[in-house]
């Protein structure tokens, strides 16, 4: 039995803000795919439901030459799956989201709303991280950029204050010979969350990028690592050694899905496949 909650869809992004500064336990609904669950299972108190699907800020998808791509908060998966531009300047993006869930899930499920759902091991943070994503919030005291990969604080939390949302993400615009991946593992085929989910990216000036999921309470970039991998450059034998070096740079733990031990060796076998195929080599 799903609680009882008023509904409120506001004219305008004034007036979301408005709301929710105004009513505690208010929660945004955008693709609900996340949110209806845990009605259902009662699990959060929902006095109050903010729909925000309607508002145009929230559904600007484009791309600029010079500037990057937007997703706005109410821009569905399959439409970043759908993308000839996102496919062909940000494969990890276009992997990581082609790998989210079923095509049914991904029709109703928003970009925005697996960042803010802020699960340990969600698919697409990795791939936005080595992106050098922003996201884009408004709230009471005005609007303010936050690099995702300090929006994340733990489990299920974020940075964003009572009154504010996530209007969109940004990706600055990755140049001519970029290339990266999206590599997971899970349990089984199809549609379960992944043990370890992991980003590679090369750029055009030969640096690495890395973004990781499920080994930590949040999705990492792992700044640290790819700074060793730069200094050494990148080689297939670097390759070798990050592999090992990866375990020291992560903290998985044991749950339903994994053992940690198992998530270590995982991560290590999933960086270096996903760097290997960026140097055009294979295992």
């Amino acid at each position: 039995m799903i609680s009882r909650f008023t509904y409120f869809k506001p004219h305008n992004l004034n007036e979301a803000v408005q709301y929710l500064e105004k009513e505690e336990n208010a929660f945004v609904l955008a693709g609900g795919t996340d949110l209806m669950i845990l009605l259902r299972r009662n699990l959060i108190n929902a006095e109050h439901i903010l729909d925000i699907k309607a508002l145009p800020e929230m559904d600007l998808f484009n791309f600029v030459d010079g500037a990057g791509l937007t997703i706005g908060a109410s821009v569905v998966v399959n439409r970043v799956v759908d993308s000839e531009v996102v496919s062909a300047k940000y494969p990890a993006l276009h992997q990581a989201a082609a790998s989210l869930a079923s095509f049914q899930l991904r029709n109703r499920a928003t970009v925005v709303g697996n960042i803010c759902n802020a699960s340990p091991g969600a698919d697409l943070p990795p791939a936005l991280l080595v992106y050098d994503a922003v996201v884009n919030i408004t709230g009471p005291q005005g609007t303010r950029q936050v690099p995702l990969n300090e929006f994340f604080t733990g489990v299920k939390r974020t940075v964003l204050q009572r009154g504010e949302l996530v209007v969109s993400v940004q990706l600055p615009e990755p140049g001519a010979g970029d290339k990266s991946v999206y590599l997971r593992q899970a349990r089984l085929r199809g549609h379960d969350l992944a043990t370890v989910g992991i980003a590679c990216r090369l750029k055009p000036d030969g640096k690495v990028a890395i973004g990781i999921g499920a080994v930590a309470p949040t999705p990492k970039r792992l700044f640290a690592l790819e700074d060793k991998i730069n200094e050494r450059g990148i080689s297939k034998e670097t390759i070798e050694w990050a592999a090992q070096e990866i375990r020291e740079h992560i903290h998985p733990i044991t749950d339903v899905r994994s053992s940690a031990q198992y998530r270590l060796q995982i991560a290590s076998v999933l960086l270096k496949r996903g760097l290997l195929s960026l140097i055009g080599k294979e295992e």
